[in-house]
Parts: C-alpha cells; sequence; structure tokens
C-alpha cells in the first residue's frame, strides 16, 4: 500500500472509484426498476401486482351503491357524469 502513496503515485485513494461506480450501477438500476420497468400500471395496480387487496373503481362502487338501493337513478347518473368530467372513465363514444 505505502508504494502506491510514494513517488507521486495515485495513493490509496484509487481503491475508492469501483464503489463509486458500483453505487452509481446500483442507482441507476435501482431507478430503473421503480420507473420504466414497472410499466404503466401506476400505483393504483401496484398492490394487485403484489398479490395485495384491489380497490373496486369508483364506477363499480357508485353501482353497487345504486344497486343496492343507497341511491336513488337522478343521484346514480349525476356522480356518474361528474366521474366522467373529472376523469374521463367512459369511452369517448359514450359508452360505459
Amino acid at each position: 500500500m505505502n508504494t502506491l502513496a510514494l513517488n507521486g503515485g495515485p495513493g490509496p485513494w484509487i481503491l475508492l472509484f469501483p464503489l463509486i461506480w458500483a453505487t452509481a450501477v446500483i442507482g441507476v438500476v435501482t431507478v430503473a426498476r421503480r420507473t420504466v420497468w414497472r410499466g404503466r400500471r401506476g400505483p393504483w395496480q401496484a398492490g394487485a401486482a403484489q398479490g395485495g387487496p384491489v380497490e373496486p373503481s369508483p364506477i363499480a362502487m357508485l353501482g353497487r351503491r345504486f344497486a343496492a338501493g343507497e341511491i336513488d337513478e337522478d343521484e346514480y347518473w349525476r356522480r356518474l357524469s361528474v366521474l366522467d368530467e373529472q376523469f374521463g372513465i367512459r369511452g369517448k363514444g359514450g359508452a360505459a
């Protein structure tokens, strides 16, 4: 080790460069796994891919409440139109 530090050599600090490169590669792989490789699933579907509980969609919850009689038909259509305006859940042709 002393021969690296003497006579104007690079010194023992040269041994840190492989650690710096390993840290950079691990960082790039971590960022790629969290963004690119995950795809377009989004955070609301990440639990389903990992076996976690899946929440029903807002449309399904609204339909369940209407079917159970918790809300009437006017309220159902009013809320459905709000969901359509805010989130664009239904297709452009108007079909659900």
